[in-house]
This record gives structure tokens, C-alpha cells and sequence, in this order.
């Protein structure tokens, strides 16, 4: 008598329980990114540096992104960072977005501060959601997700330290360059966290068996147009490879082979 295989689990975009939360995703960051922009009260933390870029080069916010994108991308070289397509996706389909979404908005009236103040708030939960549906997608981790784990796997210097550090160094250059940081940035960075742990879970592809590890593992919650790996990072360890793609039969429970 045969025994019959397990099921395997389509590899990355050919996945469609991954594809579309990684669409959707992109597509909620991108808004969520324009939002915050257009409310005027604080930028998401990378979102100040290209900001700042931009004005003073006198590119658009979509252009920067993505020329920032790719330079941070460059970084990876040298921490043996690995991109997934999700990594790609994330480039592109946020620097193409933000522009157009930018633009919509710029037709609406000049707003009070309490409408600014809503949109503000509004802008930081769609983030969280779009957050939570790239890492449930868990398709590689975004451009400066990669560069801070890849910096934590190098050093064994403490997550956290090198996040803050990272961030308030993006901050402090983009305000100097005339990008906006405000009482939603300092809201963003400590709301982001808790609110992308609660939907997680809801966003994340089912039966996916490093989903329901990845928050616990201390996943990393995106900061700017990055998406986020939601993958564990321990120093000597490859975090730069994509949770999923390319991972062995799914049907056993059984993850493909990644070093750790």
C-alpha cells in the first residue's frame, strides 16, 4: 500500500495566501506612508530622511524611496543580506504608490488640526495592519528591516540598540534636511509595536509553520517603507534569507533547511 504525500505549499508569489497579503499589504503601506505625510504632524521615521532628500534634491517622495530603497539594499552586500521577493515587491510597489496617493490627497481642502490629528491616527493603525499582512506574507523582510538585522547578526549587538540607534540616526538626518518630524513620529514608534502584534496572528498565512512563532521569536515590526522580516535574528545567524521562500514540504510541518 503507497502512502500518500503530503501537500506542498506553493513557493512565494506562486503561493496565492501569500501573494495577495503581500499586494495588499504594500498597497496599505503606501497609503498609510501618504497619510502621515499629508496630516503634516510627524513622518514615519525613514520617511523623514526621504523627506528631507527630496526637498532638498527636488525629487518627488516616491522617487526617493526608492533610490533610498536601493542604497540600503547596497548595505546588505557586505552583511551577506539575501533579498526575497516580497524584499523586491517592497521596493517598488511602495516608491511607484506613494506619489499618486500623495496626489489624491492634495485635492482635499485644507483641513483643521483635529481632522489632521484623525488622519494622523488613522494613518499609524492602516500602517499597522499593512505591516502585519507583509510579515503574514513572509516573503523576505523589507530593505531597512534587512540592514538592521544584518548589522544584529554581525555585532550580536542587542536588537533594540541597534533599531533605536538606526532610527534616531535616520531621524535626526532627515529633520536636519528639512523633513517633518512631529508628535506622530513619536507616536508611530511606539505604537507601531503593540498594534502589528496584535494583528499578526489574523494577517499571518494559516498553517504556516514559522507564522506562529515569528512574534514570540521577536519579529520585527517595520519602521518606514519597509515592510518587516518577522523573522528571529540571533548573532551568527542568516536572517537575510526569506522565512519561506524556498522552504521544504509545508504538509509535514517540517520548515526548509535555513542556517541559524
Amino acid at each position: 500500500m503507497t502512502s500518500r504525500l503530503a501537500p506542498r505549499r506553493r513557493r512565494g508569489l506562486t503561493d496565492p495566501a501569500r501573494a495577495w497579503r503581500l499586494a495588499l499589504g504594500l498597497v496599505l503601506y503606501a497609503a498609510s506612508i501618504a497619510l502621515l505625510v499629508h496630516s503634516g504632524l510627524g513622518n514615519m521615521p525613514w520617511d523623514v530622511l526621504s523627506q528631507g532628500v527630496s526637498r532638498r534634491l527636488g525629487w518627488t517622495l516616491g522617487t526617493t524611496t526608492v533610490v533610498i530603497s536601493v542604497l540600503v539594499l547596497a548595505a546588505w552586500i557586505p552583511l551577506r543580506q539575501r533579498p526575497g521577493s516580497g524584499t523586491v515587491a517592497n521596493v517598488v510597489v511602495i516608491g511607484v504608490l506613494v506619489d499618486p496617493f500623495l496626489a489624491a490627497l492634495a485635492l482635499l481642502p485644507d483641513l483643521p488640526l483635529g481632522a489632521r490629528a484623525a488622519m494622523a491616527a488613522g494613518a499609524i493603525a492602516l500602517n499597522g495592519v499593512a505591516t502585519a499582512c507583509y510579515i503574514g506574507a513572509r516573503l523576505g523582510p523589507g530593505p531597512r528591516d534587512g540592514l538592521m538585522t544584518g548589522v544584529v547578526a554581525r555585532t550580536g549587538w542587542p536588537l533594540r540598540l541597534v533599531r533605536t540607534g538606526i532610527e534616531v540616526l535616520v531621524v535626526a538626518s532627515g529633520w536636519l534636511l528639512g523633513g517633518t518630524a512631529g508628535v506622530a513620529t513619536a507616536v508611530y514608534a511606539v505604537a507601531i509595536g503593540p498594534i502589528v502584534h496584535v494583528l499578526l496572528p489574523r494577517f499571518s498565512v494559516p498553517g504556516d509553520p514559522g507564522a506562529a512563532t515569528a512574534p514570540a521569536a521577536g519579529a520585527v515590526a517595520s519602521v518606514g517603507p519597509t515592510g518587516a522580516s518577522g523573522q528571529a535574528v540571533t548573532p551568527g545567524s542568516d536572517p537575510g534569507r526569506p522565512s519561506d521562500e524556498g522552504a521544504a514540504d509545508c504538509g509535514s510541518g517540517t520548515p526548509g533547511s535555513r542556517r541559524t
